[in-house]
This record gives C-alpha cells, sequence and structure tokens, in this order.
C-alpha cells in the first residue's frame, strides 16, 4: 500500500510540473500579465487567447480541471481578450472552470470568488436582428467590485456592475446593475435580501 501511494504521489508531481510548463507556455504567448505567486495557484491548463490586455494581480487562483473543483467541474478555464480590450483580475481572487470572453473590458476586483463554470461576457457576440447580426455588435464594460461571491453556473452579462461584497447566487443570470451588499438570485437575478456592510 505504502508502495502504490509513493507511485501516485510522485506521478501527481510530474503531471503538475508539466502543467506548470504548458500554463507558462500559455501565459508567456499571450502576453498575459501576471502578479506574484499567481503562477503557481493555477491548476491545470488553462484556455487563453489574449488579443488585447490581461493582467492577472497577485495570488490570484485559477482552477481549470476537474480535480481542481468538482462543482462545475466538467469544463476547463477559458480566458478570451479581444483585440484593444482589457481584462483585469485582481489580487487574492479565485476563478474556477469558467468562461471570460472579454470584448471590451472586464475588471474582476480584489478577493472575488467566481465558482465553477460560470460565465462573464461584456458582448452580445451578435444583434438580435437578421440584418445587423454580424455588423452591429453591442458590448459593454463588466465591473466586478472587491469582496463578490458569484455562485456556479451564473452568467453576467454586458454592462454589469456588481457591488463590493455582493453575492449572485447559483446559476442565476445577471441583466442588470447589483448594489453593493446584496444578494441577488434567479433568471433574470433579483433582489434576496441586504447584507451587513
Amino acid at each position: 500500500m505504502f508502495f502504490l501511494r509513493l507511485i501516485r504521489e510522485s506521478w501527481e508531481r510530474v503531471v503538475k510540473r508539466i502543467e506548470y510548463i504548458r500554463t507558462y507556455i500559455v501565459l508567456k504567448r499571450n502576453r498575459v500579465e501576471i502578479g506574484k505567486e499567481s503562477i503557481k495557484n493555477i491548476n491545470g491548463v488553462p484556455f487563453i487567447v489574449n488579443c488585447g490586455t490581461c493582467v492577472i494581480g497577485d495570488r490570484v487562483t485559477l482552477n481549470s480541471k476537474y480535480s481542481a473543483n468538482a462543482i462545475g467541474g466538467q469544463t476547463f478555464l477559458s480566458i478570451v481578450v479581444k483585440e484593444n480590450a482589457k481584462l483585469v483580475i485582481d489580487d487574492d481572487s479565485g476563478i474556477s472552470n469558467s468562461a471570460i470572453y472579454c470584448a471590451q473590458e472586464i475588471q474582476i476586483g480584489k478577493k472575488v470568488s467566481i465558482g465553477g463554470d460560470c460565465k462573464i461576457y461584456d458582448t452580445d457576440f451578435h444583434s438580435i436582428h437578421l440584418s445587423e447580426r454580424n455588423t452591429n455588435v453591442k458590448s459593454s464594460p463588466v465591473i466586478i467590485k472587491d469582496g463578490v461571491f458569484i455562485g456556479t453556473g451564473a452568467i453576467i452579462l454586458k454592462g454589469v456592475t456588481i457591488g463590493t461584497e455582493s453575492v449572485i447566487g447559483a446559476g442565476s443570470v445577471v441583466t442588470k446593475n447589483i448594489p453593493d451588499y446584496e444578494v441577488w438570485a434567479g433568471n433574470p437575478a433579483k433582489f434576496i435580501k441586504k447584507l451587513k456592510s
């Protein structure tokens, strides 16, 4: 039994080292600015395409594999930053197996927790009108302030600001601004209660 455990632990160290090297290459190739200790906190290899500016702060945790977060972990972490767009993930935040698509600007504050399988989009991707489908694409910044908690499976859409330390319930679809220190949930997300500030 001891021998098997030793083999498993050795194999896990090898896998972690390979993931580290692959992640380092992905970050460098995509010109991602990354803060202290954050690269050590990346579990799995995220999918990143950066054609704009992508800044990851200090001590940020990024999970991109099932074993890093089994809740909503059936996907991987996907980050796309389009040309002239800017994504900032500030210090001490954590994101698990989610999709972030930045066509203009997304700001994620300090100590933000984003659960598994969330989606954050600052664009509609296309118009709802057939004649404008590929030409009139609307985008608007997404601002997620410090201390926000976003539950698994939530969707944050363009033009939304989520206030300081607010909580978004699992599976919610956020289509409008949320004030500081509030709990919102549902589809579309609705006010549930105030939190003590």
